[in-house]
């Protein structure tokens, strides 16, 4: 790892799969069997908000109950010891990256535990429920949204990660399906800027072929192992 200094690493679901939280992608997964198209998009919101809220609501406070896994665990340590620049991306809406104990997170589709004043714009942490439409702790309105990107939304803060990109001498993609853009194309763009490229996923994804290197397998075994390696290598 001498050449290496400056890291960027991308999660999804594969990541948080293992503590129990549901994704709409795995096999039966559509959450409480609600399609992507009633409860994750704006137009779904505005023809039936109640039932977003529920939905969210209940997904809100299952991830409450969830704990961390020794993937999380593992990230956390890395970003707690590697001394360069380092970013870890999620697609995930959960909290347990931070609750693991990492620090340099960005959330680009948002987080559950936030919600989103549509009045004020002001986003405020938030572990109860949304549908009896509470205040904005901020200006009092009842205009509250859950703080999730949905689907025909724009991603969060992405100038700061293609800015950390540009920058990465290795780029990491763990538990990813490789279906959703604009990150699914991270890998390409973090090979057409220099950087090495690696993928830890359950399986092979969509986007396998454009890594320098794959390894597949649960990710409470590989990613733990991958920063064993990453911490334990020399470094000029």
């Amino acid at each position: 790892m001498a050449a290496i200094r400056n890291i960027v690493i991308l999660t999804g679901a594969g990541v948080s799969a293992e503590s129990g939280i549901d994704t709409f992608r795995d096999a039966g997964g559509l959450w409480e069997q609600h399609r992507v198209e009633d409860v994750a998009t704006p137009e779904a919101f505005v023809r039936d908000p109640d039932l977003v809220f529920r939905f969210y609501d209940m997904r809100r406070a299952a991830i409450q109950t969830k704990e961390p896994n020794a993937a999380h665990v593992a990230l956390a340590r890395l970003d707690r010891e590697w001394p360069g620049e380092l970013l870890i991306v999620t697609q995930n809406v959960d909290d347990l990256h931070e609750r693991a104990g990492a620090k340099r997170v960005l959330h680009m589709h948002g987080e559950h535990l936030n919600a989103w004043c549509l009045a004020c714009d002001v986003r405020s942490r938030w572990t109860g429920s949304l549908i009896d439409r509470p205040p904005c702790p901020r200006c009092g309105e009842r205009a509250l949204r859950p703080d999730v990107v949905w689907f025909g939304e724009m991603p969060y803060r992405m100038d700061e990660i293609f800015a950390a990109l540009r920058e990465a001498d290795l780029f990491v993609s763990i538990g990813t399906s490789g279906a959703v853009y604009p990150a699914a194309g991270f890998v390409r763009n973090a090979r057409e800027l220099g950087a090495r490229t690696l993928e830890l996923n359950l399986e092979p994804s969509q986007g396998t072929a454009w890594f320098d290197a794959a390894r597949h397998g649960p990710a409470t075994r590989l990613v733990p192992e991958w920063v064993e390696e990453v911490l334990a290598a020399p470094r000029g």
